[in-house]
């Protein structure tokens, strides 16, 4: 396969839905991933190696704009980011395909509706195997297909913060997981979130589609295939050739289109470091490539009752969504709450490096976890950007004012739940975990580089199909909804681009 008929770049959510969705189409398909399939090891349940010593974070630095440099949480393994994320599959609500106000501004539309869309949201939560309930979040948009599993079971104490919820006249609701409780179970008695997924507990990019890609003889993936840059024909409307990187020795491919499936991030990096006559990158007419960096407003809060001890194991069941579309008060939304996987002394030691650790294990013994996510904004001023090898973060948050009323109106509620002491801290740049924006589709080519089947407008062969084309960030966790779009431009393709 020296010339396959089409190139996936990176093998998380993106890519790897896409390449199952073209399976069986008989096109030839080579996948290029930069890590290699994650090992089970002595560290894949342990909370230190993982979250203090950070074993399987990326040996790479990123830097703000301005000079300070930051590791980044953006792991590189088969899969993606998706092997260490929490499996939330959760639908943006039907307004988040609208223009909606906000504290900080406007979110966007998307270029199509939400009711155009569901056909893929159903497809995707069949795909990723997802545990849910239909019926206890007043927010949740329709469904044409009902999960076909029941819930992650709640733990007595999960069940018991989910009734203290109702009686203060909440819609607390189960989580969509993609997890096979019993099977993660199995391998350890631990969370799964944030945790490696080196077995088939938590259904991710490489467990779900890539597995099911694979199965296609005509599909094959590459590890350790770094790519650096793209090269467009002649005439620049097409991609000629990827120039990929392995084992120290530089590669070249000529495939008949290429999908762009890096993470939003490191796609927008692809483009911006891609020879172009002005200097600016592929696919960046609009002068937009980069640009509209999103990234979750988000906070950890520990809701904390010295009496009672916390005892579950993974926890991470419960979601709230009553401030979702506004405050409550008639006021505009604020956000998601949704449980943390179970926090235990190891994992609060990463952030109070000074506590004594007997203290952080009464703590995590005590608390229920929470993750309070509010909408970021797009803004064109907060980017990626590229100075020479270095990859420049200048993330410019939007929507503060969402997150602090979340925080505030959470607290009341936990107090009022019998938990004395509530705690919060915020979360940094060094988590871009459900990082967006930076390639996004739309319907005008000036404003936008992807159509909205994600093909790029200058280059009719190019898709970008990952977070990047995202055009706004809702305050939900990604990964569906780039799923769901994944399939939807596989369709698109086969019915455009592979046809006799």
């Amino acid at each position: 396969m020296t010339n396959p008929d089409i190139v996936i770049i990176g093998s998380g959510i993106g890519g790897a839905t896409i390449a199952s969705g073209l399976a069986g189409s008989g096109a030839s398909i080579l996948m290029l991933e930069r890590g290699e399939k994650l090992p089970t090891t002595l560290h894949t349940r342990d909370t230190r190696a993982i979250f203090v010593d950070g074993h399987y974070r990326p040996k790479e630095m990123w830097r703000e704009a301005g000079g300070a440099a930051f590791n980044p949480g953006n792991y590189y393994y088969v899969g993606g980011n998706s092997k260490f994320y929490g499996a939330v599959l959760i639908r943006y609500r039907r307004q988040d395909f609208s223009a909606m106000e906000h504290y900080g501004g406007i979110s966007p539309a998307w270029p199509f509706s939400y009711e155009e869309f569901e056909p893929w949201y159903s497809r995707a939560e069949q795909l990723f195997r997802v545990r849910g309930a239909l019926g206890e979040d007043p927010t949740e948009p329709f469904h044409s297909i009902p999960y076909a599993f029941g819930p992650v079971p709640d733990e007595p104490p999960i069940a018991r913060a989910r009734a203290e919820l109702k009686g203060l006249g909440l819609h607390p609701a189960s989580l969509p997981l993609g997890v096979d409780i019993d099977a993660w179970l199995k391998d350890g008695k631990t969370g799964w979130d944030a945790f490696p997924n080196t077995g088939t507990g938590k259904v991710d990019a490489q467990t779900g589609p890539l597995a099911a890609a694979l199965a296609d003889k005509n599909i094959r993936l590459e590890t350790g295939a770094h790519v650096e840059y793209l090269e467009a024909s002649s005439d620049a409307r097409t991609i000629a050739a990827v120039h990929y990187r392995q084992n120290g020795t530089l590669k070249k491919v000529t495939p008949k289109l290429v999908i762009l499936s890096a993470g939003a991030v490191n796609s927008a990096v692809i483009l911006l470091r891609s020879p172009s006559p002005d200097g600016k990158g592929l696919a960046n007419r609009s002068d937009q490539v980069g640009r509209n960096f999103m990234n979750h407003n988000s906070s950890a809060m520990l809701a904390i009752d010295p009496r009672r001890r916390n005892t579950s194991v993974y926890q991470k069941t419960l979601m709230l969504n009553d401030y979702y579309l506004s405050d409550g008060k008639g006021g505009k939304p604020l956000g998601n709450v949704q449980l943390l996987g179970k926090i235990d002394g190891n994992i609060l030691r990463a952030n109070v490096k000074l506590a004594p650790k007997f203290a952080l294990d009464f703590m995590a013994g005590h608390a229920v976890d929470w993750y309070l996510m509010c909408e970021d904004l797009p803004d064109p001023e907060s980017r990626i950007m590229v100075d020479g090898k270095d990859i420049v973060m200048q993330w410019r948050r939007s929507n503060m004012q969402s997150l602090d009323g979340l925080t505030k109106v959470m607290r009341e509620n936990f107090r009022a739940c019998g938990y004395p002491i509530v705690l919060s801290r915020p979360f940094d740049k060094r988590t871009p975990s459900h990082q967006c924006g930076t390639v996004k589709m739309g319907d005008d080519p000036a404003t936008s580089p992807l159509d909205p089947f994600c093909r790029s407008f200058d280059h009719r062969n190019l898709f970008v199909v990952d977070g990047s084309f995202l055009p706004n960030s809702a305050a939900v966790n990604p990964a569906l909804s780039i799923a769901a779009q994944a399939l939807r431009v596989a369709d698109h393709i086969r019915k455009t681009e592979l046809v006799a």
